[in-house]
């Protein structure tokens, strides 16, 4: 369908991204995937998408480059950021980058939906905190380990107080990308 507006999707974390590509497909949108900044540079060499969901911490690049990029390209595009390592850091230079919205990962396709509608600002927006799982809250650590220890397993499992065959365990249910 042509009408349909066309969604681009940057996340390294296939499973991820390919259930929000369905999730946004079912919606009307036509979604296609990048996976990295170059990615995103074919991406934009064939088609112009009216939005953008960018995972903040892409594996080997960050993010930030590809928000810059697609708002070079199309300042009217609607960028939305997504994120597992939420600070205010990355939020203030996604948003300067232009970035039109900064949302926690886990953010589910109605509340990415409703960011795209949302251009301006919301002074009503709530001020606490969302409530997050013991189980998120414990991948979203390991994760950030990982990444301190460049993904070596047994010096995250010490860092952690765990012991490696746990960890290994704990990755190979849900494994990183």
């Amino acid at each position: 369908m042509p009408d349909q507006p066309l969604l681009l999707i940057v996340e390294d974390d296939a499973v991820f991204a390919r259930t929000l590509q369905r999730s946004f497909e079912r919606r009307g949108y036509e979604a296609v995937l990048a996976a990295s900044p170059a990615d995103v540079d074919q991406v934009l060499a064939d088609r112009t998408p009216r939005y953008a969901v960018v995972d903040l911490k892409l594996a080997q690049a960050s993010g930030l480059s590809c928000v810059e990029t697609l708002h070079a390209y199309d300042p009217d595009m609607i960028i939305i950021v997504l994120t597992g390592y939420a600070s205010i850091a990355t939020a203030v230079q996604s948003i300067k980058l232009g970035a039109t919205s900064y949302l926690a990962k886990p953010a589910n396709t109605d509340e990415i939906e409703a960011a795209f509608g949302q251009q301006t600002g919301d002074a009503a927006a709530p001020i606490e905190g969302r409530p997050t799982s013991i189980k998120t809250m414990e991948w979203e650590r390991i994760n950030e380990v990982l990444a301190e220890t460049d993904f070596n397993i047994s010096e995250t499992a010490r860092r952690l107080g765990m012991h490696r065959r746990t960890l290994a365990r704990k990755l190979e249910k849900r494994p990183v990308n």
